[in-house]
């Protein structure tokens, strides 16, 4: 018998993928640098963010089944790899002043990378913590929320000193370290592992063991209702999050006369809540319960979209944009927990990787909606309202969701019986 890993180092090695190519969201500090170097239109720049989450969203999808048969170790590895050579291949686009380039480097290769990284460890910690599966994911996946905050003044200082292509070498090379480094500790723990004290807790009632619904393989997942609801859910949370983080500072701009710096500051200051959000609703819907953090996320927003369109005070103003900015976050982090709860672990990073296929289509959809909208009405008034009946049939969904869990319990206490 080999000796057990530390369950937190696990965790901590899971941060440390998802700091890594959690950078990706610190993508619009090369914007400006690129416009002024080379004279590329803003729009086609922007257009390599949008390819790194499409693939993201494609490499999640189609690689999944390769996390659950060679493990997360070996997934890290790949990701790090894809990613790593994502961005040292970037510096070598700049250099040779190709946009193609660009766009296959960091948003093809480097999106792939994002991908298997993002769930290459999702599915181990929620086998490392029965106990606490909703905080677990919301560690790794608040590195993902938090790297922009980091990783912003750094790029930043790096292009002003040594310029852009060397900022892509230099961190391509520290980020494939560090995922190389984390995947190298990433183990799932043995069968049946639980923690220390764990099952003493359960006889006494002091802990709950938690019941997963099913045990499914991610292709007899999609087969059923639960899985289209969750993606549907996930889905409208993040078109409609996605839509308000690319407005924030311009909306507030608007709404309540913010100047254009101020704004800027206000967006950095929301990050920080969007990685909040992430660590603290996850670990909330280990006592509410999934379902219930879910539908509390949609009913704040029922009432947070609309107060944004009438509200002039400033300060209450950024508290419920916070408040949205959580629930964007929150419900990222608390997804792989609910598959778990649904589908079980057997093949969860497979199944999560098919979810995430909401973002990919979210990430397209939600910023040109909100932007059309805008230029078709004249305000960001309308699109709130419209984003206001998306989270009103999100709503519902949450609630069909919980008739067929009820449904399927019943179903099983009924057979257990006979």
């Amino acid at each position: 018998m080999g000796k057990t890993k530390n369950r937190w180092l696990i965790a901590a090695s899971a941060v440390g993928i998802h700091l890594s190519i959690g950078s990706v969201y610190a993508w619009s500090v090369f914007t400006k640098p690129l416009a002024n170097e080379f004279d590329w239109d803003l729009t086609d720049i922007s257009l390599t963010f949008s390819l790194a989450i499409l693939f993201l969203g494609l490499s999640a999808a189609f690689l999944g089944h390769f996390v659950e048969k060679y493990g997360p170790r070996k997934a890290g590895i790949l990701a790090a790899v894809f990613f790593g050579v994502g961005m040292i291949g970037s510096g070598l686009a700049i250099n040779m002043e190709s946009l193609l380039l660009l766009y296959f480097f960091y948003g093809v290769l480097g999106g792939i990378g994002l991908g298997v990284g993002y769930i290459a460890p999702v599915s181990t910690l929620v086998k490392w913590f029965p106990d606490r599966r909703g905080l677990a994911t919301g560690l790794a996946i608040m590195g993902f929320g938090f790297a922009a905050l980091i990783s912003s003044p750094i790029m930043q200082n790096l292009i002003e000193s040594v310029g852009i292509a060397n900022t892509f070498f230099i961190l391509g090379t520290a980020y494939f370290i560090i995922m190389i480094a984390s995947s190298l500790y990433l183990e799932p723990p043995a069968k049946g592992w639980v923690p220390a004290g764990f099952e003493e807790k359960v006889k006494n009632g002091d802990a709950v063991l938690n019941q997963d619904l099913s045990q499914l393989t991610a292709n007899e997942a999609v087969k059923t209702k639960r899985f289209y609801y969750l993606w549907i859910m996930l889905f409208i949370n993040v078109t409609c999050g996605i839509a308000i983080i690319s407005a924030a500072s311009p909306l507030a701009q608007e709404s309540i006369g913010l100047s254009p710096v101020a704004a800027a500051a206000l967006v950095g200051v929301l990050g920080a809540f969007n990685g909040l959000g992430r660590i603290g609703w996850a670990s909330v819907s280990d006592y509410l319960g999934r379902p219930n953090t879910y539908t509390t996320f949609f009913v704040l927003q029922i009432i947070a979209f609309p107060l944004l369109t009438v509200i002039d005070n400033p300060l209450l103003f950024q508290i419920i944009l916070a408040i949205i900015y959580t629930c964007y976050g929150g419900g990222f982090a608390s997804i792989p927990a609910y598959i778990g709860d649904l589908f079980g672990t057997k093949q969860l990073g497979a199944i999560h990787g098919y979810i995430l296929t909401a973002w990919a289509a979210a990430g397209l959809i939600g910023p040109m909606f909100a932007s059309w909208i805008r230029e078709a009405t004249g305000s960001y008034s309308q699109s709130l309202m419209v984003f206001t009946g998306l989270f009103v049939a999100a709503l519902i969904v949450s609630l069909l969701i919980r008739l067929d869990i009820k449904k399927i319990r019943a179903t099983q206490v009924k057979a257990k019986a006979s």
